[in-house]
């Protein structure tokens, strides 16, 4: 069984004007593959998926955002 694997939300630019850049969120895959982002600021939430890509789909933002890896897989 695999184990759960972190990985921090990096955003180069602020699209929106509204979301900061750096560390903008933590997040961690689920053996399963679903995926959870804490987002990180005075108004946090959390996000659950069913896999990385749609999260990346819906934040990455063109490139602009980056999901990183902090576990090795």
């Amino acid at each position: 069984m695999r184990l759960p694997r972190r990985f921090q939300v990096w955003r180069e630019v602020d699209t929106s004007g509204r979301s900061r850049t750096g560390r903008v969120a933590d997040g961690v895959q689920w053996p399963d593959g679903t995926v959870t982002v804490r987002w990180r600021g005075d108004q946090a939430s959390t996000a659950h998926w069913d896999c990385l890509a749609d999260a990346e789909l819906v934040h990455g933002h063109g490139g602009l955002t980056r999901f990183v890896w902090t576990d090795e897989e």
